[in-house]
């Protein structure tokens, strides 16, 4: 607007002169030489008339480029925008806690029966002082039946065990079964790990709880002949609907059981402990990393510079069909002077 008012102006001042050009030339009555007339002045104006018709077509061809490229960043904006939301990231993020929730260790033994039981500190497990032979269970034990949930018709045993939860004291719990009898070349007892021991103790339902873990959960092995040490650490992944899933990670290392009875038996004994690795948990969750208020302000600026290009090649338009416009009235006005 301003350009086109000093345009104005400009050129109302321009036929300003030009009258009292024509007035002062139509009240002398004096013909000048055709050499005489125009010889500077015309070719003057021309030469800046064409250099801003040059540069105006390379402005506007400048902002039709600039516009070719909002466009492309528009579209791939939309298209980033939209992969990103097909493959959402995976953030981990761990958690420090002092204690955890003890979970629940459910042992199938199957005939094997339970010795001992006890709770230990700072990874100190003294020795054994009657191998094989009953002694103190101090960990606090439950016993269920239910039917397997893959089958509905065989009846499972399970012997559900409180797990350790100071992470801090890195109290452990340590057990000892013992199997009078096998026909097996190698024996083993199945376990199941679930997250809360004291949910089970609540439970109205146990049997059908044990079902859902079964079915929810994987469930390891301890051989016979063997002391093994499971370090267990929690998983819990945060699915799309907002729930939330909890599993075990662990690693297990095997160490050799010397029986140092005296007399050689056939009988097994298993000796299995469980600690926690570390005092974090781990949470799992798919994030998405298009952020679509980012998205939004982008393309209003990307949108915002296409209408300024706009506008901007629209004025420059105009502003030389002016230029052409009053180039052709200046050639009417020479032309009607030499007539």
């Amino acid at each position: 607007q301003l350009s086109e008012d000093v345009e104005r102006v400009s050129e109302n001042s321009t036929d300003e002169r030009e009258g009292d050009m024509e007035v002062h030339e139509d009240s002398s009555s004096v013909i000048l030489p055709d050499g005489e007339l125009g010889t500077t002045t015309p070719s003057l104006r021309f030469s800046k008339t064409c250099l801003k018709n040059v540069f105006s077509v390379i402005l506007l061809f400048i902002y039709l480029l600039l516009m070719a490229v909002a466009v492309f960043l528009v579209y791939q904006t939309i298209s980033d925008f939209r992969e990103k939301l097909k493959h959402p990231v995976m953030s981990v993020t761990y958690k420090e806690v002092s204690l955890y929730d003890a979970p629940g260790i459910a042992f199938y033994p199957g005939k094997a029966r339970l010795l001992s039981c006890k709770h230990h500190y700072y990874d100190h497990i003294p020795p054994l002082i009657n191998p094989g032979q009953p002694g103190d269970i101090e960990c606090t034990t439950q016993r269920i039946n239910y039917t397997d949930p893959f089958t509905n018709q065989t009846m499972k045993y399970a012997l559900v065990v409180q797990g350790p939860r100071d992470v801090k004291k890195r109290e452990l719990v340590f057990l000892q079964f013992h199997l009078n009898e096998t026909d097996q070349d190698f024996s083993a007892i199945d376990y199941l790990l679930f997250s809360s021991f004291q949910e089970f103790v609540s439970s109205p339902e146990k049997a059908k709880f044990m079902k859902d873990c079964e079915s929810s959960y994987s469930s390891w092995k301890f051989s016979g002949g063997f002391r093994t040490w499971v370090k267990m650490s929690l998983v819990k992944t945060k699915e799309e609907d907002g729930s939330e899933t909890v599993e075990f990670k662990q690693e297990t290392s095997v160490v050799n059981y010397i029986d140092q009875r005296t007399n050689p038996r056939s009988d097994q004994l298993f000796f299995v402990v469980f600690e926690w690795k570390d005092p974090f948990i781990q949470t799992v969750q798919d994030i998405i990393t298009a952020n679509p208020w980012n998205m939004i302000a982008l393309l209003c600026g990307i949108f915002l510079a296409l209408f300024k290009a706009a506008d901007f090649a629209k004025l420059s338009v105009k502003w030389m069909i002016k230029i052409r416009r009053r180039h052709l009235k200046r050639s009417r006005q020479v032309t009607n002077h030499i007539s």
